[in-house]
């Protein structure tokens, strides 16, 4: 399921290089981390969540069939563009 995870995303972000997927056990399922570059998150989510859902569900039917239990997480390492601390300044 890995390999296939791996293919797909690569194949849709602008820097695939950047791109990995981690398998992580929790409680009996296999949890998929996805890391990106900041911007290719929106090409994985898609429009109103659509392609990230498609992803979600292919890898739930590919796991069923082996009796596996699976999820797909994306990992954001970096805090959101823009948000940006600001020094604080001492009030007079």
């Amino acid at each position: 399921m890995q390999a296939f995870l791996d293919f797909a995303v690569k194949a849709l972000v602008d820097r695939p290089d950047e791109a990995t997927i981690t398998a992580v056990e929790r409680a009996g399922i296999t949890v998929y981390e996805m890391r990106l570059h900041p911007d290719d998150v929106g090409k994985v989510i898609g429009r109103q969540g659509a392609t990230i859902h498609g992803l979600r569900n292919l890898l739930l039917v590919g796991s069923a069939k082996r009796g596996l239990r699976t999820a797909l997480e994306i990992v954001e390492d970096q805090p959101a563009r823009g948000l940006r601390e600001t020094p604080s300044t001492p009030v007079s």
